[in-house]
């Protein structure tokens, strides 16, 4: 996969100065890009995803912006934080500065913020607003679906033209979301891990020198943390290793059409396996889960990952992926 040209670099960020969309690669997803600080720009975001106007975007700076115009404090925690992981898969909640619109933060009084170390994104950030400027950046998906990590996925997502010009960087090399850890309430609650990541609680922990907490309910409100998220169409279901083959004859035995999404050995036919490693695994799901949306089956049976503390991240995807199929296999049997 080639990389895009520079001209197609500056007309993306010439497009984001116009209030304009762009879809672009991170290492994780593939974001859909706008001003943030342009809250009609936010607003198109909203619009082309169908997103509530109250669920925040993460704001996307180059590597050497300035961080301290996007926030009101940098603790120390996010300092040590950022030198250990920038540019990279981990976005911080810290204070908002005032004069940064409450659009492109929900509403709230924290943001959002990560610098992303894919050669486009970055490319794209130096380019738009001589590297000071932020991008806000979703998924570039409609709300609630399974995230993009191609751009023929966004294409497949946004054949309606909302987006305004796509950058093809090839396939994302985290495949899930960034973690996201709270920083901006450490005097009351201390970090607090909203959304796991390919960046470990371990990882996060060695550096901060306590583990983050687990997301209350005063939490700040932040991206891909609804319950139900990260769906395909197709009804999903977990299922156990040493329940598989049963379930799938009793399936079989209703006339259900099934299609699998396994880690281990298997023998059903409509199956695609992943690899039995959790950053393996993670690369391929939402591609995987894409392929078998398309097969037009009854449900999509998941062999449930190990509940060890490296798959957490997929197992978080997983959850959500699968909470508003809750119930299928009885329904169907």
């Amino acid at each position: 996969m080639s990389l895009p040209l520079s001209d197609e670099i500056d007309r993306a960020a010439h497009l984001l100065e116009q209030g304009r969309l762009v879809a672009f690669p991170t290492e994780t997803v593939y974001g859909l890009g706008a001003d943030a600080e342009n809250p009609a720009a936010i607003a198109r975001i909203y619009a082309a995803k169908g997103r509530p106007s109250n669920h925040p975007v993460i704001v996307h700076l180059a590597p050497e912006a300035d961080l301290a115009y996007w926030v009101s404090a940098i603790p120390t925690a996010a300092q040590s934080l950022i030198d250990a992981f920038w540019p990279g898969p981990l976005t911080l909640i810290l204070p908002r500065a005032a004069h940064i619109p409450a659009a492109v933060a929900g509403g709230q009084n924290s943001i959002g913020v990560r610098c992303p170390s894919h050669p486009v994104a970055q490319a794209l950030l130096r380019a738009f607003k001589g590297g000071m400027g932020g991008i806000a950046a979703p998924s570039a998906n409609k709300f609630g679906h399974v995230s993009p990590t191609l751009a023929q996925h966004v294409r497949d997502e946004f054949a309606d033209g909302s987006v305004d010009l796509i950058l093809d960087g090839g396939q994302s090399e985290v495949g899930i979301e960034s973690s996201i850890l709270d920083l901006s309430r450490l005097h009351t609650h201390g970090p607090v891990l909203l959304r796991p990541g390919r960046i470990t609680a371990l990882q996060l922990a060695d550096v901060l020198g306590v583990a983050p907490a687990a997301p209350d309910a005063a939490a700040p409100r932040a991206s891909g943390t609804l319950e139900a998220h990260y769906a395909p169409q197709t009804p999903v279901a977990m299922v156990a290793s040493a329940a598989l083959p049963q379930v799938l004859q009793q399936l079989a035995a209703a006339g259900r059409r099934v299609v699998l999404l396994h880690w281990s050995d298997s023998q059903h036919a409509d199956a695609l396996q992943l690899p039995s490693s959790p950053a393996g695994y993670a690369h391929g799901l939402y591609a995987g889960l894409r392929v078998l949306d398309a097969a037009s089956a009854d449900v999509i049976l998941i062999e449930a990952p190990p509940h060890s503390a490296d798959w957490q991240a997929v197992n978080d995807r997983l959850r959500r992926a699968a909470y508003d199929s809750t119930g299928i296999l009885e329904r169907l049997l």
